[in-house]
Parts: C-alpha cells; sequence; structure tokens
C-alpha cells in the first residue's frame, strides 16, 4: 500500500500527507477529515480502509496510527457549515483544515477521491486511495473513529435518533425517527430525509 508514497518520495519528496473524510452519506452531524504523514519505512500491519475494518479493529489501529504517525491531524466541519456550502465542498474543506492543521508542514498530499480544490500543497487525487494508500487509509481509520465517537455522544443527547446503532446514516429506523420526532439540531436541514420533515 506504498506505491503512491514510494513514488512523490523518490520524487525528492519527504512529507507526504494522506487525507480522507468520514461522514459524507449521514443524515445528521459533522464530516469529519484526517490527514497522516508517516516517515519513509513505517509500516502498519493490518491497515486498510476503515469500511473494511471492524470497529474492534478499527479502534486498535487508531492508537498504533497516531503513536507512529510522524504527524497527523482530525478535523470536523459542522451541519450547519454542510448545510451551507453543500457536503462536497464541506468535505473538501475539510481536507484543507486537516493539512494546515499537521504539526509538520507537508510538501505533498495524497487525497482521497476525485474532486479537490484549495489545497495548500501539491496534491494528486486517488480514486479508491484508502484501498491503495497506507497514508490515505490511516486517515480514513482516524476520520471514522473520531466521527463514530462523536456521533456516540450526540446519541446521549438525542437518545430518540438512535445515533449509536446507525451512527446517522439513512437507516429504515433513523429515517422513522424524524418522522416521528422531527428533525433535531444536529439535523443536515439541506438533505432529503430531513429537509421534507421541517
Amino acid at each position: 500500500m506504498l506505491d503512491y508514497e514510494n513514488k512523490y518520495w523518490q520524487q525528492g519528496y519527504r512529507y507526504i500527507a494522506g487525507v480522507d473524510e468520514a461522514g459524507r452519506g449521514p443524515l445528521a452531524g459533522a464530516v469529519f477529515a484526517a490527514a497522516v504523514i508517516f516517515e519513509p519505512g513505517v509500516i502498519i500491519e493490518g491497515i486498510n480502509d476503515s469500511k473494511k475494518l471492524s470497529e474492534k479493529k478499527r479502534e486498535q489501529l487508531f492508537d498504533v496510527i497516531c503513536e507512529r504517525a510522524a504527524a497527523y491531524a482530525i478535523v470536523s466541519v459542522d451541519e450547519a457549515e454542510i448545510d451551507r456550502i453543500n457536503i462536497l465542498n464541506a468535505s473538501i474543506k475539510a481536507f484543507g483544515m486537516a493539512l494546515n492543521q499537521l504539526s509538520i508542514k507537508p510538501d505533498f498530499a495524497l487525497i482521497d477521491g476525485n474532486r479537490a480544490h484549495d489545497i495548500p500543497v501539491p496534491y494528486e487525487t486517488v480514486v479508491k486511495g484508502d484501498a491503495l494508500s497506507q497514508s490515505i487509509a490511516a486517515a480514513s481509520i482516524l476520520a471514522k473513529v473520531s466521527r463514530d465517537r462523536y456521533i456516540v455522544e450526540m446519541d446521549s443527547v438525542y437518545p430518540q435518533y438512535g445515533f449509536a446503532k446507525h451512527k446517522g446514516y439513512p437507516s429504515k429506523a433513523h429515517r422513522e425517527a424524524i418522522e416521528q420526532f422531527g428533525p433535531c439540531p444536529i439535523h443536515r436541514k439541506t438533505f432529503r430525509g430531513v429537509k421534507e420533515f421541517l
């Protein structure tokens, strides 16, 4: 999973940051992004696209990544900003925020997906990058675990919606709860499945 990193290390870039987000699809809450830089030679066993790992495995890898990364940053863009600028732009904004918050300034960024703009360093977008690049996969895990922890906290604030179970995604139970109780303050007001109940 180091082909992309190796390509840019060989071109003379030293600090290569992988960037990914979590929480584009849910009907509620912030979108999270993370950026991770590893020194050349650091390999973490078991790392993969966060969606292909169990929750327990993601939690284990979260601590390993934080310990072994040269630098990492985790940020979020809240539901009000998502409603204001749309989820794609909010995700891209979070990419830039995460890169800017790294304690080491990256020389280059590998960004999951096929869309990015206003990125503060040279970059390449990588489709399915969380399965192809260790640093993107690591960012995927940090973003996913952080978002899941946050939405579980929101479950205790708004218990009637069952956030701890579905993590804000548009499950049948979640849609039924919105229909019964109406949207709560962290619901994304511009998303289908929410706006019709406002």
